[in-house]
């Protein structure tokens, strides 16, 4: 099949942008640098894309869809393997987040750019890249938490959604602030962002967060009793009901 021209020149756009970004970050990218890229003039950046904001949105826009492709075909292939068994938690957390380690440790350029606009998301919650991974996010993190009901019946569905949520902080931060911790605290050893390695350690935090004993639920009268308390034992109430109970998980 023929490939447009149209088509070739905004791909051509995208790539030059991806490559820019990785190197310098889109805020310190100019749209004449992208140009001078591309190939192209800024009228054909213009037409395709409308401003330097929607050319950014298009660069993630365009990594996500893959990342979501891949979580999505793993996950598919796992429950199409376990013939209507609920598959094993852990299988579920690495399908999930698997692919955006090695999305984030892969030495392509294009790939790298991905991970300065996730910062983006990250530090302006309310702009627009966050409104995009949001909606994106919403769609595939629902299969993947139904897939975790439907694994740990005795879970709540509340508590699934809130330690999905936990974990997806701890991975985005995990991938962006390797180096910078290392730096910090002044850890020896290999911190490079090799995918195994750091896919190894999270697991086994996420699983272990996973599997953490389930809040105790407090009647109202135990609730009336903590407010009361507060602060000498109320706190302290809390924290021993939560390691008393026993996680299905």
């Amino acid at each position: 099949m023929t490939i447009s021209r149209s088509t070739l020149t905004r791909d051509a756009i995208l790539d030059a942008a991806e490559h820019l970004f990785a190197e310098q970050g889109h805020d310190k990218t100019s749209m004449r640098q992208i140009t001078k890229a591309a190939d192209v003039n800024l009228s054909a950046v213009n037409y395709h894309f409308g401003s330097k904001d929607a050319l950014i949105e298009a660069v993630f826009q365009r990594r996500l869809d893959a990342l979501n492709d891949e979580r999505l075909r793993i996950l598919d292939t796992l429950e199409a393997q376990a013939n209507g068994q609920p598959l094993k938690p852990s299988a579920i957390v690495e399908a999930y987040f698997g692919p955006l380690v090695r999305h984030a440790c892969s030495a392509g350029a294009e790939r790298r750019a991905f991970m300065p606009l996730q910062s983006s998301n990250l530090s302006d919650p309310n702009g627009a890249i966050n409104a995009l991974f949001e909606a994106e996010r919403s769609v595939v993190a629902h299969r993947f938490t139904r897939a975790l009901l439907t694994s740990l019946p005795g879970v709540p569905e509340a508590e699934i959604v809130w330690r999905f949520h936990f974990m997806l902080g701890a991975t985005a931060y995990a991938i962006m602030g390797a180096d910078s911790s290392s730096r910090v605290m002044n850890l020896q050893g290999d911190t490079s962002l090799n995918a195994d390695v750091l896919l190894d350690r999270l697991m086994a935090f996420l699983l272990g967060g996973l599997r953490a004993p389930l809040p105790a639920q407090p009647s109202p009268q135990s609730v009336l009793q903590v407010g009361l308390d507060r602060p000498q034992t109320g706190h302290a109430t809390g924290m021993m009901a939560g390691r008393d109970s026993s996680s299905p998980i």
